[in-house]
């Protein structure tokens, strides 16, 4: 595989487990801990990209699996690559198409090769393999990929541990299929909620040497103290030099308790979904703007924060959009949420640069209304 070059992290501070860091890519740095939205159809759903410059995004997430089935990766790569076909010149992320496998259910059959799996669009029938999903990454051409892995369901010891040790021979073919030097490869972290095959998958592929690693299969139906406990085991082992990432994780109190864990990276396609459902976050719990309490309330969903729909626009204002059912309620309501979602991540990576991000969390998660 060629080296990696254009990738190196430093930790800049920690605090207890907690760390502020830099990760460099050729599309710039990204400060961590930070959270990624996701562009699941290299697009972040009724955003565009200059919005989510105007609330500080730097990482955005792009799905493998919808792209390969449209619009192809070919027409992507034709096209300059994700970068230039969004029009987004930060850095970005595509995951490897393994989750969505996994949640195709009766739509797909794992072999030892790879999966066969038909289409949620048409019922085509395709298949991935691990050198495939690498191949199908690199026209895509985001600053990070993933290794192609296989999600268990938590509480199945037995088939975890079966997906977490194919997980680890795909790892190893993803490795040498990987061709470009300008993209930096993460490993994926499996093992269900069994604290002895998490330790084995992290401490397995830390042992083959990527420039970063994920934890995958946690927050697929375990609870929150279980995704806790095995976030504490693995980030136990990780290698201190390289950034972790916290996959498809996105609530704010899972955010705050996976930095007090070392994680320095998390995405998730929360704050966009809870904004079609009516549904605007905010450092004390989700605030449902249809409430009829909101029709005359000329307040901002959150009078202490920047976001442009919180200088701009009244809850009443918003609440009639949705009414009305408006498109441009979903988007208000978006821009505030990542921004709440950003902004609370640069505060957690200032508390931790101060040496207080302790204090910050436990203050954080007693106010917050789950």
């Amino acid at each position: 595989m060629p080296e990696n070059i254009n990738f190196t992290y430093e930790c800049i501070a920690q605090d207890g487990n907690a760390r502020a860091g830099v990760f460099h890519t050729p599309h710039g740095d990204i400060l961590t801990p930070i959270f990624a939205p996701v562009g699941t159809q290299a697009t972040v759903k009724g955003i565009t990209p200059d919005q989510l410059e105007g609330v500080h995004a730097n990482l955005v997430l792009s799905n493998t699996y919808h792209l390969y089935l449209r619009p192809g990766p070919d027409l992507v790569a034709e096209m300059g690559g994700l970068h230039a076909f969004m029009q987004w010149p930060h850095p970005m992320l595509t995951d490897s198409g393994g989750f969505q496998v996994f949640s195709l259910n009766d739509l797909r059959k794992i072999d030892e090769d790879g999966v066969t799996f038909r289409s949620h669009i048409d019922g085509s029938k395709h298949r991935f393999t691990p050198e495939k999903s690498i191949a199908i990454q690199e026209k895509l051409g985001a600053d990070i990929i993933m290794a192609f892995d296989e999600c268990s369901k938590p509480y199945d010891r037995d088939y975890s541990k079966a997906a977490m040790e194919r997980t680890h021979r795909w790892a190893e073919r993803c490795l040498k299929a990987k061709q470009r030097p300008d993209q930096a490869l993460f490993g994926i972290v499996q093992g269900g909620i069994f604290p002895d095959l998490r330790e084995e998958s992290a401490q397995f592929i830390s042992s083959l040497g990527f420039p970063g690693h994920a934890i995958g299969g946690l927050s697929v139906g375990e609870t929150k103290d279980e995704m806790n406990d095995m976030l504490e085991v693995v980030n136990a082992i990780l290698p201190a030099d390289k950034p972790r990432y916290l996959m498809g994780v996105g609530s704010p109190e899972d955010l705050i308790n996976g930095v007090l864990r070392g994680v320095d990276i998390f995405d998730c396609v929360l704050p966009t979904r809870l904004a079609r459902h009516k549904a605007a976050m905010t450092r004390t719990g989700r605030m449902n703007l249809l409430n009829a309490g909101f029709k005359h309330d000329k307040r901002p969903i959150d009078k202490r924060c920047g976001c442009y729909t919180c200088q701009t626009f009244t809850r009443a204002y918003l609440r009639h959009l949705i009414v009305a059912k408006e498109l441009l309620a979903g988007t208000l309501i978006s821009i505030h949420n990542m921004y709440m979602l950003l902004e609370l991540m640069r505060d957690a990576r200032q508390a931790i640069i101060d040496g207080k991000y302790q204090t910050f969390a436990a203050e954080f998660l007693a106010n917050y209304a789950k």
